[in-house]
């Protein structure tokens, strides 16, 4: 092509905004045609916030409080899927609008918004909550409303709801392979275990140390329990250093991590002389933290950012792409993510919004995008999914170091661990 056929930057930008203009508009006419197919009244029954253009979610976390540490990367990540998916076209031909809400840290307020979203604002679906305090607190009331919650955090399982879909590992996935793994490859025999205190922690403890005792018949040495936000942790390091645990198994929450593993490494409790396995801190919690205070300890997940597989680099670089080249993504970040697709995939497999045949319809569904390799909905409403061990590298992230041959069956109610 000669230099007169080359056009120019003005008329290349043109041409880029006609052919956006035409896609988008292509997108409408096809979204109007789908919608058309799936008529408002036949798939919303129910008098959700459905219309013939738009279907209303709600996203419920703590954008404020001590757990907003770990909170701000599942709301980031929830938004990019629904982003994806608008871009899509939707659901059944409608745009996603997303409600806001900040649960504050607060579990009171994590129930008065969940109402809020549910009674007045009708919404099809919530994603949100982190903690297991705060999804005890909304739970009762998605019963009573009949909503449906994608909750994407790790928790200690013993739990199991029609109007729950929990896109994290419960307490057998995460706590006992990871206690096998400390176990089998660290010849751990001694085990200190310290978490925050409220239910998730205490109960992954109580079933750890069932685990530790009665299986792999070895000896917990020390159990200390500190209030959420709680930042001066210098007796409970004194208490480790005189019980020399082979394995520090830990379960701080939020942002009382900064403190906890800074004053770690000020004490000298470092990863050349001290083993310590986390099921609580995520490269976002890292972010915090900092790398050079982690670098060493292990991190039983998931998911980690550095895994190799084609579908987690599309959703690193959508992530990093979005909020920026030094965005960090996280477990919980990354279970996030998964909500809104397994609910697209549960409406279109129902052909219907109302949360009774999404219920019903989730069972079975695959995520064969996810960015931690596969996934698929047990008729439990968790997910089969694998696990793997973490080192924390200095510069925040983590290297893979073990990983579960086959994906992990769900089950909320172990029996002997309850």
């Amino acid at each position: 092509m000669s230099r007169d056929h080359v056009p120019s930057p003005k008329s290349q930008q043109r041409r880029r905004l006609l052919q956006g203009a035409a896609a988008l508009s292509m997108s409408g006419v096809a979204g109007l045609a789908l919608a058309q197919q799936f008529p408002t009244a036949k798939v919303n029954t129910t008098k959700l916030a459905v219309t013939d253009t738009e279907v209303v979610v709600g996203q419920l976390h703590s954008a404020t409080g001590t757990m907003a540490i770990s909170e701000t990367g599942s709301i980031q990540a929830e938004q990019l899927a629904i982003d994806q998916i608008n871009a899509m076209g939707g659901v059944l031909g409608r745009k996603i609008r997303v409600i806001k809400e900040d649960g504050a840290s607060d579990w009171p307020t994590f129930a008065e918004k969940s109402k809020k979203l549910l009674v007045n604002d009708r919404v099809a679906a919530v994603f949100g909550c982190w903690t297991s305090a705060s999804r005890k607190a909304v739970l009762p009331i998605f019963e009573k409303e009949n909503g449906m919650l994608y909750y994407p955090t790790f928790y200690e399982g013993l739990e199991q709801s029609k109007n729950v879909i929990y896109t994290g590992q419960e307490a057998t996935q995460q706590i006992l392979w990871g206690l096998d793994w400390a176990s089998k490859e660290k010849k751990a025999k001694t085990y200190f275990l310290v978490g925050s205190d409220y239910i998730w922690p205490r109960t992954s403890m109580k079933i750890g140390r069932k685990h530790i005792e009665n299986v792999l018949k070895t000896k917990v040495v020390g159990e200390e329990y500190y209030p959420l936000g709680h930042t001066n942790f210098n007796s409970l390091i004194n208490k480790i250093k005189v019980a020399k645990p082979d394995v520090i198994f830990a379960a701080v929450v939020g942002g009382s991590n900064v403190a906890f593993y800074k004053q770690l490494k000020a004490a000298g409790v470092t990863a050349d002389k001290q083993f310590l396995l986390t099921i609580s801190v995520t490269e976002d919690e890292v972010l915090g933290i900092g790398g050079e205070n982690m670098a060493g300890f292990y991190s039983s997940m998931k998911y980690f950012q550095s895994l190799d597989n084609a579908n987690n680099k599309k959703f690193v670089e959508a992530f990093k792409a979005k909020y920026g080249k030094d965005a960090v993504i996280g477990d919980v970040t990354q279970a996030g993510y998964l909500g809104p697709w397994l609910w697209k995939a549960a409406v279109e497999k129902a052909g219907s919004f109302d949360v009774d045949k999404i219920a019903a319809a989730s069972a079975g569904i695959e995520l064969k995008t996810a960015p931690e390799g596969y996934v698929k909905v047990h008729e439990n409403h968790h997910l089969w999914s694998k696990t793997r061990i973490g080192q924390a590298q200095k510069d925040g992230q983590f290297k893979v170091v073990a990983e579960s041959p086959e994906l992990i069956q769900p089950d909320p109610f172990p029996k002997g661990y309850q």
